[in-house]
């Protein structure tokens, strides 16, 4: 699975000298994501980003939590370059070297974590990126341990928004494997996948944060 992403890299993005790319949306959520992961996460232990995309998040959890490490993936080269770059530039200790890693693969190249994150893919990537996710994320996890998914999701008790409505059709223009998921679908692959149901928490712009714990 290449990296699908809305934040392709322009000139704007980086020099000929600077691997770091730059995510608007990570700016805009990383705070209010932050808030989430400091209710759920372990007080320490291995967190595995899974599509870490530029690496801004990755850098600002692992400044925010000290106490924890944690190791950035993604399938594409240029983001590995980017979070590698931006990892150097924070001279943080407590984030791993990035790891090749496609979500839809078989195997992954870890063998175990306490938490999982996920932001913003399930959306901008195939159904089989999500199947992978959770089948793979059962095994790497305790009994307790929490997978943390954010983005916009289709509710079945309620019209979509506007906004997430126009999301979508730009989404699955430039990708019919892509779009926004039905709620319900993504919490029966859980439960098929050894989750208990999600906890579900409001986030601005119209996005979701639900956190998945293996029973």
């Amino acid at each position: 699975m290449s990296k699908p992403t809305f934040w392709q890299p322009t000139q704007d993005d980086r020099s000929a000298v600077d691997a770091r790319l730059r995510a608007p949306a990570a700016q805009r959520n990383r705070d209010a994501i932050l808030g989430v992961l400091r209710e759920i996460l372990p007080s320490s232990g291995l967190v595995l980003e899974v599509a870490s995309g530029s690496g801004e998040h990755a850098v600002h959890f692992a400044a925010a939590l000290p106490a924890l490490t944690f190791q950035p993936s993604d399938p594409a080269p240029d983001a590995l370059e980017s979070i590698a770059a931006w990892t150097r530039d924070s001279g943080l200790r407590n984030i791993l070297p990035p790891l090749l890693l496609d979500a839809a693969a078989p195997e992954w190249p870890i063998e175990a974590a306490d938490a999982v994150l996920c932001i913003n893919m399930v959306h901008i990537s195939p159904w089989r990126a999500t199947e992978g996710l959770f089948h793979q994320t059962e095994r790497l996890l305790k009994t307790g341990g929490p997978l943390y998914l954010y983005g916009p999701y289709r509710r079945p008790d309620r019209p979509l928004e506007p906004s997430n409505a126009a999301f979508d059709e730009s989404l699955r223009s430039r990708d019919p494997e892509w779009g926004l998921r039905d709620l319900d679908a993504v919490e029966a692959l859980a439960a098929a996948n050894g989750f208990g149901a999600a906890q579900i928490i409001e986030m601005p712009a119209n996005n979701l944060s639900l956190i998945f714990r293996k029973r």
